[in-house]
């Protein structure tokens, strides 16, 4: 287990962030740049003091603001792979694997260097240097390195930044697979939406330095209630808008977001009251011709203003009176004959909409 708080500040930056990690859970903290993220990370692995806190890693107290405890970063039975992943050039793979290892036994050394090059597939490198080897070898190298002295926690300060995509998603295998043979808690930073969604057991959303939400991760990064946060999260549609009725019984509310009136689930919110609303572009879907017989509440005759290729998928842009931005396959496209200039219509769900506070 790995939990704790802290409170510290530096400069014009205040965080104050609580956490609880259990073994053989990930835990990702995700935000926006500046949150905090990395700031807490650092915190827990040491190598900063906070102001004020409590931390403790698999059962050891190792910081303790009231009681002047203090344990060291190299006394903390923590692996921790930064962004740079630091390793030491002159030094062989093998060499930087086994770097946090010099007091055990050479046999029993050994066998773990042996097994990790294994595990993570870099046995056939341990004799080369770090500049010998992809971008994505040397991510697996340092993390071989922070789980070499079998660490009571594995932090990890956004892994994937300098990956392609394909290699985010074989080392995203490879740390479920780290986590489900090693059984340790994992604290896992990232401001990329995909890494947290195929990661985490538990999402902490950090905005300003503060805990924002917290909870499974389809949860919080689906249906953000934060502002910032629902950007981050990939949100294409945000709407200011006016809540003109509600019905408990019915379940929805009708929110006017600028001479557009859409159906949305109720919330505790009074009539005429401002609110926000969320909508995913994949959530939308489009027709040529007005649809019958759906359960979708939201159908909105637009006009298409802007088509996007963005990788497999098109961006299209609809002028609705509000600009809906909803997301295609490119057959699609090309079956609906869909062009910038063409009338269409807007489909939704009710239950596709959630309020952002």
């Amino acid at each position: 287990m790995s939990e704790g708080w802290v409170r510290h500040r530096l400069e014009s930056f205040a965080l104050d962030v609580e956490w609880s990690a259990s073994p053989g859970q990930i835990l990702t903290l995700f935000g926006p740049s500046g949150a905090g993220k990395s700031t807490t990370l650092r915190a827990i692995a040491g190598l900063l003091r906070p102001n004020e806190g409590h931390i403790s890693v698999g059962g050891q107290v190792v910081f303790d603001g009231l009681k002047s405890t203090w344990v060291p970063p190299h006394r903390r039975k923590i692996g921790y792979l930064p962004q740079v992943y630091g390793l030491f050039p002159h030094m062989t793979v093998r060499e930087n694997v086994a770097f946090g290892l010099s007091d055990w036994q050479p046999r029993e050394a050994e066998q773990r260097i042996k097994e990790l090059l294994e595990v993570l597939g870099i046995g056939e490198l341990a004799a080369r240097h770090p500049h010998q080897v992809s971008s994505g070898q040397q991510q697996r190298v340092a993390l071989a390195r922070a789980m070499a002295p079998r660490p009571e926690t594995l932090l990890l300060d956004e892994p994937f930044s300098a990956l392609d995509l394909e290699l985010r998603r074989e080392l995203r295998r490879e740390i479920r697979s780290l986590r489900d043979s090693a059984g340790i808690p994992i604290i896992l930073v990232t401001h990329d939406l995909a890494d947290a969604l195929a990661l985490s057991d538990q999402v902490l959303a950090l905005d300003h330095g503060r805990v924002v939400a917290a909870g499974p991760p389809l949860e919080v990064l689906e249906r953000p209630t934060v502002e910032r946060m629902s950007r981050l999260a990939e949100v294409e549609n945000v709407f200011e808008g006016r809540v003109t009725s509600a019905d408990a019984n019915l379940g929805s509310m009708a929110v006017d977001i600028g001479g557009v009136t859409i159906e949305v689930p109720y919330g505790r919110v009074e009539t005429d009251a401002q609110v926000r609303v969320g909508i995913r572009a994949g959530d939308i879907l489009l027709a040529v011709e007005r649809p019958r017989g759906l359960s979708a509440r939201n159908v909105i005759r637009g006009t298409v203003v802007g088509l996007e290729p963005h990788g497999f998928e098109v961006d299209a842009s609809v002028d609705c009176g509000r600009v809906f931005q909803a997301e295609v396959t490119p057959s699609a496209v090309e079956e609906l004959g869909i062009t910038p200039g063409k009338e269409i219509w807007v489909v939704f769900k009710t239950n596709s909409c959630f309020l952002i506070e």
